[in-house]
C-alpha cells in the first residue's frame, strides 16, 4: 500500500472519480495527475465497438473528455466545459491499448484550454481533442499541504 501522502491534482482525480460511474464503466486508469496535466489509459472492449467493429467516437470522445476534466480541475477551482472538438486520426479496435494525455495550453481567471492526444499502445496517434472549460469560483474540498 502506498503509505505517501497524496497531491491535490491526485486528490481531485479521487473526488472526481468517486461518483463518476462513467468512467469506471470506461475501465480508466491513471497514470499520473499532475497540476494543469494528466494521463489516463484503457482497453478497448468488444462493448465499446460500433457497428464496423472499431471503437466508437463517443467513448473516445469520453476517454479524452476525462482527461480534460483531471487536468482542468487540478489546481482545485472547478471547472465546466464549454467547447470541445475531437479530430479522429486513425481507427482502435478491440483490445488496444488507449492513453489518453492532456496539457494546459492557455489558463485564465476564468477560461482554460486544453490539448488532449490519443495514441495506442504501438505510439501511434488515434485523435487529437481541444478542450475549453470556464473556471467557475467554487473550490473543490481538499487538504492543502
Amino acid at each position: 500500500m502506498d503509505n505517501r501522502e497524496k497531491s491535490i491534482p491526485e486528490q481531485l482525480v479521487d473526488l472526481m472519480l468517486e461518483k463518476d460511474a462513467f468512467s469506471h464503466w470506461l475501465g480508466i486508469e491513471r497514470i499520473s495527475d499532475q497540476e494543469g496535466a494528466n494521463t489516463i489509459r484503457m482497453k478497448v472492449r468488444a462493448d465499446m465497438l460500433n457497428g464496423f467493429g472499431i471503437i466508437h467516437g463517443g467513448v473516445s470522445f469520453s476517454l479524452a473528455d476525462s482527461a480534460l476534466a483531471f487536468a482542468a480541475n487540478s489546481y482545485g477551482i472547478q471547472c465546466l466545459s464549454v467547447e470541445n472538438a475531437i479530430h479522429y486520426h486513425q481507427k482502435a479496435v478491440e483490445g488496444d491499448v488507449l492513453t489518453a494525455t492532456s496539457r494546459e495550453v492557455h489558463c485564465s481567471r476564468k477560461i482554460a484550454v486544453y490539448a488532449v492526444e490519443i495514441k495506442n499502445q504501438n505510439n501511434e496517434l488515434i485523435a487529437t481533442f481541444k478542450g475549453t472549460v470556464y473556471r467557475t469560483n467554487r473550490e473543490w474540498n481538499v487538504q492543502k499541504k
